[in-house]
């Protein structure tokens, strides 16, 4: 079968551009305008692989999406750092004073907070994607609406860029976590140096910092941790970690450890660590 990537949005957008990045330019997408789309395009055999924003540099984490890679066993294989660099685009002819609307998808005109302060005119509108709503203003001819999206989704549907890098941290980034489903296919361990994992620990003083010595102790960086509420039991949470290692054997004696002193321990994906 041939490669077919699962995207949240459609061509032209952050994801597409990793998904370019990743798996080549010519490469086959299926456009979803949800990451639960995107997950059940994976879980289907729609697709073959899928790209899913994990966390951005400025906004933080999506939190949601931990829980859709834990809950329907999909596996991490690989990870992207994209640079985003927003423009505002709309129809030709026209200047920002013209705009009545923006919009975009809801980060994206939260990377861009700062920016619009200094356009009481313009009202922000959420929407589902960012390229997505550049489609949509060429498809209908809109006037004095523009989109908040990269500069490749101006190109593709034909927009004039009014504005080039107007998110507010100039070195804007999000990471992007490469997704397989149930049988992916396993790197050599030689060339994992990278990993996410999961796991809850009792609900007593010093249980996560036990674990997280343990990981220290053999020789891991921990270089994310997220914790989300376990559903059916209030007041307690999950982590999310990701930690970096010269060593698969040290991980391996951590995560051996760490089965015997925390709980429904899962490995969700060990991989290349891409920044570093």
């Amino acid at each position: 079968m041939d490669t077919i990537v699962a995207i949240q949005g459609i061509k032209g957008s952050y994801h597409h551009q990793v998904a370019q990045a990743y798996f080549g330019e010519e490469v086959m997408v299926d456009e979803c305008l949800s990451f639960q789309e995107l997950v059940k395009s994976l879980e289907s055999g729609k697709s073959t692989d899928a790209v899913m924003a994990i966390e951005n540099s400025i906004a933080g984490s999506i939190i949601p999406n931990y829980a859709y890679i834990d809950e329907h066993n999909l596996e991490i294989v690989g990870e992207y750092f994209l640079p985003i660099h927003h423009c505002l685009m709309a129809l030709g002819n026209q200047k920002i004073a013209d705009i009545k609307e923006v919009y975009s998808h809801p980060m994206a005109l939260l990377q861009c907070k700062d920016f619009f302060n200094h356009y009481d005119h313009i009202k922000l509108v959420e929407d589902v994607d960012t390229a997505e709503v550049a489609k949509r203003i060429q498809e209908k001819q809109l006037r004095n609406i523009a989109a908040v999206a990269g500069a490749g989704a101006a190109g593709i549907y034909g927009l004039s860029i009014l504005a080039e890098e107007i998110q507010t941290i100039k070195s804007n980034a999000t990471r992007f976590f490469i997704l397989k489903g149930k049988n992916a296919k396993k790197i050599p361990k030689s060339e994992v140096n990278k990993a996410s994992i999961k796991f809850y620990t009792d609900h007593k003083r010093g249980s996560l910092a036990s674990v997280l010595n343990v990981m220290s102790d053999c020789n891991l960086n921990l270089t994310k941790i997220q914790s989300l509420p376990i559903i059916d039991e209030p007041w307690r949470y999950s982590f999310f970690i990701d930690t970096t290692f010269d060593s698969y054997e040290g991980f391996s004696k951590a995560m051996s450890i760490l089965n015997i002193m925390a709980y429904d321990v899962k490995i969700l994906g060990e991989y290349k660590n891409q920044n570093g």
